[in-house]
């Protein structure tokens, strides 16, 4: 298994990171890799909680994943695993949406903040190659954060 790490600095406040992983609003204007759009975050950020969030790509598809929170350390830490769904929530296999089959149908993440500092861990690709796909689509995501501050 593969786990893939990005550290990316911000000039903005811890609060704000937070923010973005957790306030519907905030995500919604720059979650997904450039040239994608995010027409719904619903956020239920409690553990246990599951929030439902799509991305849409330029050509208007929009996938759908579900983030179940395992841990909050509220304004600093979220644990949840992010998996492929519909629209209403329900499970799908990343291969059947057209994916790699090195991605997993869960995905484990962390997400740590600090002021001006953000951390993303995400767990358990098959192999180098997948992690990388999934660290480029992360990386254009921040690079649309970044742009918000």
């Amino acid at each position: 298994m593969t786990d893939l790490e990005v550290r990316r600095a911000f000039d903005a406040p811890a609060s704000a990171l937070w923010a973005a992983w957790t306030d519907s609003d905030v995500l919604r204007r720059w979650w997904g890799p450039q040239g994608f759009t995010c027409p719904a975050a619903r956020m239920d950020v409690r553990v246990g909680g599951v929030s439902l969030v799509a991305m849409r790509t330029p050509d208007g598809v929009d996938l759908w994943n579900t983030w179940t929170y395992t841990r909050i350390d509220d304004g600093e830490r979220l644990e949840f695993r992010n998996g492929f769904s519909d629209a209403d929530g329900g499970s799908y296999d990343p291969q059947d949406l057209g994916f790699p089959p090195g991605i997993p149908r869960e995905v484990p993440h962390v997400v740590t903040v600090r002021d001006g500092l953000l951390t993303v861990v995400e767990r358990g690709y098959a192999d180098e190659q997948t992690a990388a796909l999934s660290r480029q689509g992360l990386e254009s995501s921040l690079d649309k954060l970044a742009a918000t501050f």
